[in-house]
């Protein structure tokens, strides 16, 4: 009998060693990861440098509270910046998405002193109070999760905004391309007019970098490609390559004060060193441009096969949309070819890989869909 609460569905698969793009399960049979455990595997399975940065600090000091001065955080935020190309924004490290989101949303509250929020149609923001009141799936809703301070707006709707962001808005919140919402990818249009919305009204513009942040696009966020710059932007996932991490970037628009902003495990020193090597990895290897090019030949490979109702994203953040369910289809990448993919409601694949990931896994996938889909017409 399990001790687990049981709240997940579970492949009969225990992957036991890792590396790059490949998983190991009991039994020795090797799996193509292309989907990194939900996008959090950034640079690859146990990729030495990783290894080594979390292996010395584990020797060293793996732990102590946000009272005492840990210069890894100092690091981080600095080589973030850099990379990401808001050197004058300043850092709140914290362990999860979800975590992230709570507290951009507070900031947004405390700098305006408003309470309304918009977020969007099919929309994913985590699975904590805040969060999960702006997340557009009323069955992971509890009734102690109070919402109706939330209004939801039709996603890439430009006309929507004029009416339904008001100067009673405290924050907007939106993915740059939505993940569980089917690799939905914000217009330029719609972030440049929800951009120019927000000013004037004097609401906080909120993006949920989560997913679509981190270099998975091609550039650092998915946003830039748009030219605007978000008050707030919150990431996780691929930050620590496995590592609980997420954080905030903030405006220089936003006072800091003592007790403002508080946790226990956000920013220690292994989570640091965690997030200092992706960020040394993504940089040295050029990880940004390798999301594009291979990112491109995938989706180029897609669209020769055909086969599909839609196909959406950027960089190694694809969504293949049919018009049947694709759970069979998953089932065969899966059990039959030995590969990972993801899902996004019934009909669209998912896929989420390393941004370390080559032509030749790009080639393993795209012979493996070439021949469900082949056998399927």
């Amino acid at each position: 009998m399990s001790h687990l609460f049981d709240v997940y569905p579970l492949y009969d698969i225990e992957p036991v060693k890792a590396e790059g793009s490949y998983l190991w399960d009991t039994n020795g049979t090797k799996y193509l990861d292309l989907y990194g455990g939900h996008a959090v595997i950034s640079v690859g399975h146990c990729h030495p440098y990783y290894v080594d940065m979390l292996s010395k600090q584990l020797h060293a000091i793996n732990f102590y509270s946000n009272s005492v001065k840990i210069s890894l955080q100092e690091e981080l935020a600095e080589k973030l910046g850099d990379l990401s190309g808001y050197p004058d924004y300043k850092l709140f490290l914290v362990n999860s998405g979800a975590e992230a989101n709570e507290n951009a949303l507070k900031l947004a509250s405390f700098h305006t002193g408003r309470s309304k929020v918009v977020a969007f149609t099919k929309a994913f923001h985590g699975r904590t109070a805040g969060a999960v009141a702006a997340t557009d799936n009323p069955s992971i809703v509890a009734p102690v999760n109070y919402n109706k301070h939330v209004t939801f707006l039709p996603f890439n709707d430009v006309d929507a905004l004029q009416e339904g962001i008001t100067d009673e808005v405290c924050a907007v919140i939106v993915e740059g391309i939505q993940g569980v919402g089917g690799i939905q990818v914000s217009s330029d249009e719609f972030l440049q007019a929800l951009r120019k919305r927000c000013d004037e009204t004097g609401a906080v513009l909120i993006l949920d970098s989560v997913q679509c942040g981190y270099g998975r696009t091609g550039k650092f966020f998915s946003h830039q490609f748009s030219g605007i710059h978000p008050d707030l932007m919150t990431m996780a996932k691929g930050m620590g390559n496995g590592f609980p991490i997420g954080g905030v970037l903030i405006s220089p628009k936003f006072k800091a004060s003592y007790g403002l902003l508080g946790t226990t495990f956000g920013g220690n020193h292994m989570a640091c060193a965690a997030g200092i090597a992706v960020l040394d990895i993504m940089k040295n290897e050029n990880l940004l441009d390798n999301a594009t090019e291979i990112g491109d030949y995938l989706l180029n490979g897609i669209k020769e096969i055909g086969g599909y109702k839609e196909l959406r994203g950027r960089g190694l953040m694809i969504g293949i949309e049919y018009d049947f369910p694709v759970k069979d289809l998953r089932n065969k990448l899966l059990f039959e070819h030995k590969m990972f993919t993801g899902v996004a409601g019934a009909n669209t694949i998912r896929l989420l890989p390393s941004l370390a990931l080559g032509k030749l896994e790009a080639d393993m996938f795209l012979e493996a869909l070439r021949a469900e889909v082949t056998s399927l017409s």
